[in-house]
């Protein structure tokens, strides 16, 4: 599993994990549906993570574009802006849990979230 951050919302470290977490949590629910055997491996597996930072919205977009293209489950989370960000504020990407050869064709190089 793959969740992007985007880099370009300014968000204190707390409310990055908390995104994250839905970015997490939406995703695999998504996993779960569509492959369940596939979602049980990586349950059985250790639900392995990466975070990572996608610079601006443009690239974003380009990484969720991607992902629908290759069928991978995911989860775009758009904050209610009850704290720190304005309301309808895109913050995160989830992606998988899916085979990581076809989760590294999306995220390629992206540096990890910081």
């Amino acid at each position: 599993m793959a969740i992007i951050i985007r880099g370009d919302v300014e968000m204190s470290l707390g409310k990055s994990i908390s995104q994250a977490c839905h970015a997490c949590l939406e995703s695999s629910e998504q996993s779960k549906k569509k492959d369940l055997q596939g979602w049980k491996a990586w349950r059985s597996e250790g639900s392995g993570k990466i975070v990572l930072e996608a610079r601006n919205f443009d690239e974003f977009k380009n990484l969720e574009a991607r992902t629908i293209k290759l069928g991978l489950p995911h989860a775009r989370i758009q904050d209610r802006g009850l704290t720190e960000v304005k309301p309808g504020t895109i913050t995160a990407l989830g992606i998988g849990p899916a085979a990581a050869k076809l989760v590294d064709k999306v995220i390629g190089s992206l540096p990890l979230l910081k």
